[in-house]
C-alpha cells in the first residue's frame, strides 16, 4: 500500500505547480497586485482542501487534468479567505504561517483586491474552456460553499461573538460554515468533476462534512481556542475520534480503494501543527 504522506508530498507538490501557472513569478500588471497574490498563495499551506478534491477525484476514477482547476479554485478561495480574515476590521492578526499578513506586509487596500482576485480568479480557472454541465454544478457548489449562508455566514457570526460567551450550538454554527463547508465541498467538487454517481457525490460531501468538524476540533485544541473554552481536551479528542469513524463509515462503499481518504482522516485527527 502506498505510504500517506508520499502522497500528500506528491499531491501538494502537483498542485503548487499548477497554482504557478495560472499565477506565474514575475509576470502580471501590475506588478505590486501579482506579488501580493503569489505571497499568500505561496505562503506554506498544507494544501490540505485541493488534496481532498484531487484524492475524492482520483477515488472516483477522474483524471487530474480534469479536476486540477478545480482543486486550485479551492485553494484560491480559501486563501482568499484568510487575507481578509486577517484584516484589522475581522479578526486582526499580524501574522500568518509565521509571516506578516498580506495587509501588513502590501497595505490593507492592496490586501483586500489580492483577495477579491482570489476570489474571482478560482470560478475563472472552473469556467475555462468548453462549458458543460459537471462546470456548472461544480461553480454552484463553489459559491455556495464560499457565498452568505457558509463562508461568510460563518465569518460574520464569528465577528458578532468575538469577545463573547459561545455555548456549543452557536460555536459549531460558526465552524461548520466558515471552516467545514469548505472542506466539505472540496471531496464533493472532486466526486463531481470525476463524473461520479449521484451515491458517491453524496458519499464523499458527508466525508467532507465529519472531516471539516475534525480538522476544527484538532485546530481548537492546538491553539487553545473555541472547542476548548467550552469542551475539555479529553471531550475534544473523543468528538473528533467519533467524527473520524463516521467518515470513514461513508466511505464503505468504496471499500480498499478508499485508503487514502482514511488514513487522511487519521492525519488530520492526529496532526502537530
Amino acid at each position: 500500500m502506498p505510504d500517506l504522506k508520499k502522497i500528500l508530498k506528491e499531491s501538494s507538490e502537483v498542485i503548487d505547480k499548477q497554482l504557478g501557472l495560472y499565477l506565474p513569478a514575475g509576470k502580471g500588471y501590475p506588478p505590486q497586485l501579482y506579488e501580493a497574490l503569489r505571497y499568500s498563495i505561496f505562503s506554506g499551506g498544507k494544501r490540505i482542501r485541493p488534496v481532498l478534491c484531487l484524492a475524492a477525484s482520483r477515488l472516483c476514477n477522474g483524471k487530474d487534468e480534469d479536476v486540477l482547476p478545480v482543486a486550485c479554485a479551492i485553494e484560491l478561495i480559501h486563501t482568499y479567505s484568510l487575507i481578509h480574515d486577517d484584516l484589522p476590521a475581522m479578526d486582526n492578526d499580524d501574522m500568518r504561517r509565521g509571516k506578516p499578513a498580506s495587509h501588513k506586509k502590501y497595505g490593507e487596500a492592496v490586501a483586500i483586491l489580492a483577495g477579491d482576485a482570489l476570489l474571482t480568479l478560482a470560478f475563472e480557472l472552473i469556467c475555462s474552456g468548453e462549458a458543460d454541465l459537471k462546470k456548472s454544478a461544480i461553480c454552484l457548489e463553489l459559491a455556495q460553499a464560499a457565498g452568505k449562508d457558509n463562508l461568510i455566514g460563518g465569518q460574520v457570526m464569528d465577528i458578532m461573538y468575538e469577545n463573547k460567551e459561545l455555548d456549543l450550538p452557536t460555536l459549531e454554527y460558526i465552524h461548520a460554515h466558515k471552516t467545514g463547508a469548505l472542506i466539505a465541498v472540496s471531496t464533493k467538487a472532486g466526486a463531481i468533476a470525476a463524473g461520479a454517481g449521484e451515491e458517491e457525490v453524496k458519499r464523499l460531501y458527508n466525508y467532507g462534512e465529519y472531516l471539516g468538524f475534525v480538522f476544527q476540533l484538532t485546530d481548537d485544541l492546538l491553539d487553545g481556542e473555541g472547542y476548548c473554552r467550552i469542551l475539555s481536551p479529553h471531550e475534544i479528542r473523543q468528538k473528533a475520534a467519533d467524527l473520524v469513524d463516521k467518515a470513514k463509515e461513508e466511505l464503505s462503499c468504496f471499500k480498499d480503494e478508499a485508503w487514502a481518504l482514511r488514513d487522511l482522516a487519521d492525519y488530520i485527527l492526529n496532526r502537530k501543527y
